[in-house]
């Protein structure tokens, strides 16, 4: 009882306490809920009306598009400036990807399941599945269904778990290469689809078809005489800011701009010094004694030379003009250079010389999807079956695991480089030390091959050449030389108002005026400048930088300016509005001046013009550049209004005033084809929305690009 008046006397107090507690409870979820969202806002790249998209997904989608350009062309890394392109195509496709799907969704629009099957291996395959070399006949460049078919099934889930391990990687390599391809198939489709509808909605009808047949029916042939607006000083013509305002105003939609940085920047290039040069030319020729003397030219190249050394042998017409002077006059074992061009010292050794077929025809039976010692029995019974005069095309079609088997193995012609890189070198040395028509057992990474020569070319002289390409580089002395000169610079300089007067006491250059926006992924023309753009967005106006490499540059840049999203700030078009104000009332004054003199012939306008009389044929308002004059459409228009024999009042036009007269006029004999023509506006309305429909999307899309915070 005690006790229980004890809690009741302090209810108070508790209230407060449990009160806090739960404040504490509410306040400590709140803030673990706000740390996640805010976590998962920095993880975003881009929103898209209201749709994130993270930084994984986003570089999960970049990964796969590089995966797929090296396989397609080889590669083992991609420049910068390819990266850029990637990482800008994924973006765009990601948005509209976005934007279709809502309004595909909208109308219930899809893609089916059976759909995709019937693009993918059914009745109605999509033409970018036809066009990949993957799946067309070698000798026709035809599609071949077979070799689609024979592809699918090698990449099955089951068919990968079956293979030996050293195949498994390059079968989930091709099968991940066919789901980005079934992902764009089916993108693209979709796409088809819904700006098929939007095409069907805008139909031509009869009397823009009758416009459209008149326009290009009815041409006219002229003469005419030209005022330039350059023949008018600016000085004479008149343009307030008041004119440019009112312009700018007219146009500001065309002025929308994203957030937008404005930088001067100092650039000083990292090259060689004397001592580099000196020192590269010792090297060269201490390694062009090593080349002369070893008898291990392929280890000397690889371990000097920029370019790996190539065991193959090549014709003159694969040489540039340098070496081919060299292999073709030079003996075996000569060594020449060293040759010092654009900062690269060359030398060359002829290897070897010989007469011997460039190239040779090559069919194959490829065994593969077995274990090492049954693939050895197969081999075995195949090259015994052979010898025994077994057709080797019916075999390859039987046995071999590759889609040649339809083609009864038939791979076509290489020569050494091409057998030696698109296989090994094995396969190179078997194939073109194998007589006409027989056969031989060559390993490679894509399992045993029977490979038969069935063709060759005639013997031409070959030559194998090592070439050393060594360029000189700045030293690190170097380097720090020009670092810390730099550096020492900026650590005095750090007022941007007194950075052009400072660079040029210096001896450096200063480029101002440099705008920038985040989608931009360089600075001007200098490469890998990525990283200073990314920075200026980071600061404000007045910053300088730090000092940035870029490629073969150091780089200071500094914040001139912010400028906000928007719209583009007037003074900074003015320029280019001036320019057409001024062109717009030197055509009125050129006009005024010549209606004010009442001339009645060409001629008398000519002469007023300080101009001569030119002609040109087939003019009509669909013309879009007239021969002679370039895009006019004011003349167009006058032109198709103008009586023959009469001389028009004078046409201002983009670039100059006209005055002409139509002495001809020519008819088309064709017949009017309502029905054709209605086709053809059609079919360019499907053309032009095709492409500008979901552009449209985009445009109109709320888009939150928040790329600048990553790369």
């Amino acid at each position: 009882m005690a006790t229980l008046e004890k809690i009741r006397s302090k209810a108070g107090l508790l209230v407060v306490v449990v009160g806090l507690a739960l404040f504490a409870f509410i306040i400590g979820d709140f803030l673990n809920s706000g740390s996640t969202y805010f976590k998962q806002s920095q993880e975003r790249v881009a929103e898209v009306d209201g749709e994130a998209i993270s930084i994984q997904d986003y570089q999960n989608r970049i990964d796969e598009m590089v995966e797929m350009y090296k396989m397609q062309t080889g590669q083992t890394s991609l420049p910068d400036e390819y990266m850029a392109q990637i990482r800008q195509n994924v973006f765009d496709a990601m948005v509209q990807d976005i934007v279709l799907g809502e309004a595909t969704d909208k109308i219930g629009m899809e893609v089916s399941s059976d759909e995709l099957f019937d693009m993918v291996q059914g009745e109605n395959i999509s033409p970018l599945i036809q066009q990949m070399p993957t799946f067309q006949n070698p000798q026709t460049g035809a599609f071949d269904r077979n070799a689609l078919l024979n592809f699918l099934k090698a990449i099955d889930s089951d068919a990968i778990a079956s293979a030996p391990v050293e195949q498994q990687e390059q079968l989930l390599k091709a099968k991940n290469y066919w789901m980005f391809w079934e992902k764009n198939i089916k993108r693209q489709r979709l796409e088809q689809k819904y700006t098929t509808l939007l095409a069907k909605a805008v139909g031509a009808n009869k009397l823009e078809a009758k416009e459209s047949f008149d326009e290009n029916a009815k041409s006219a042939d002229i003469v005419y005489a030209m005022q330039a607006y350059a023949t008018v000083p600016d000085s004479t013509i008149q343009v307030s800011n008041k004119d440019i305002k009112a312009l700018y105003d007219q146009r500001q939609e065309l002025f929308k701009q994203k957030e937008t940085k404005v930088l001067k920047y100092v650039t000083v290039d990292i090259r060689p010094s004397q001592d580099d040069y000196n020192a590269a030319q010792k090297e060269i020729e201490a390694v062009k004694d090593e080349l002369a003397s070893s008898e291990k030219v392929a280890d000397v190249v690889n371990e000097n030379s920029e370019v790996p050394y190539v065991d193959a042998f090549f014709t003159d017409k694969s040489f540039d003009p340098e070496m081919k002077q060299f292999a073709t006059t030079a003996e075996v074992g000569a060594v020449y250079g060293p040759v010092f061009e654009n900062d690269k010292y060359r030398l060359f050794k002829l290897v070897a010389k010989t007469s011997a077929p460039d190239s040779v025809k090559v069919s194959h039976i490829m065994l593969a999807n077995k274990s090492d010692e049954e693939i050895a029995s197969l081999a075995d019974s195949l090259m015994g079956a052979i010898k025994s005069g077994a057709d080797f095309a019916e075999l390859a079609k039987t046995y071999s695991v590759d889609q040649a088997a339809e083609n009864g193995g038939e791979l076509g012609w290489f020569t050494e480089v091409t057998a030696l890189r698109g296989v090994n070198e094995e396969f190179k040395n078997a194939i073109f030390s194998t007589p006409l028509n027989q056969v031989a057992v060559v390993k490679s990474m894509y399992g045993t091959h029977l490979v038969k020569v069935t063709d060759k070319t005639a013997n031409v002289t070959k030559y194998k050449v090592a070439d050393i390409d060594m360029t000189v580089t700045p030293s690190s002395k170097t380097y720090s030389n020009i670092y810390n000169e730099l550096n020492s610079f900026l650590s005095k300089n750090h007022d941007i108002a007194k950075l052009d007067t400072a660079a040029q006491s210096a001896g450096y250059n200063v480029i101002s005026n440099v705008s920038v926006t985040p989608d931009n992924q360089s600075v001007g023309t200098i490469k890998n400048s990525r990283q200073v753009i990314r920075w200026a967005f980071q600061n404000d106006k007045g910053a300088i930088s730090e000092i940035f490499e870029c490629d073969d540059k150091f780089v200071i840049a500094g914040v001139e300016k912010s400028i906000p999203a928007g719209y583009t700030p007037w003074e900074m078009v003015a320029p280019a509005l001036k320019s057409e104000i001024l062109a717009k009332k030197k055509g009125e004054k050129i006009a005024a001046d010549l209606t004010a003199k009442n001339l009645t012939s060409l001629e008398a306008y000519a002469e007023a013009m300080g101009s001569s009389i030119d002609s040109v044929k087939f003019v009509s308002f669909g013309t879009r550049r007239i021969s002679g004059i370039g895009v006019e459409p004011n003349l167009n228009a006058e032109i198709s209004l103008a009586k023959v024999g009469q001389v028009s009042a004078p046409v201002q036009g983009d670039n100059g005033v006209y005055v002409f007269k139509v002495y001809a006029e020519n008819t088309d004999a064709k017949t009017y084809d309502e029905a054709g023509v209605i086709r053809t506006l059609d079919a360019n309305n499907a053309y032009r929305l095709s492409y500008q429909a979901i552009q449209t999307l985009v445009d109109k899309a709320e888009i939150e690009d928040n790329r600048i915070r990553f790369y």
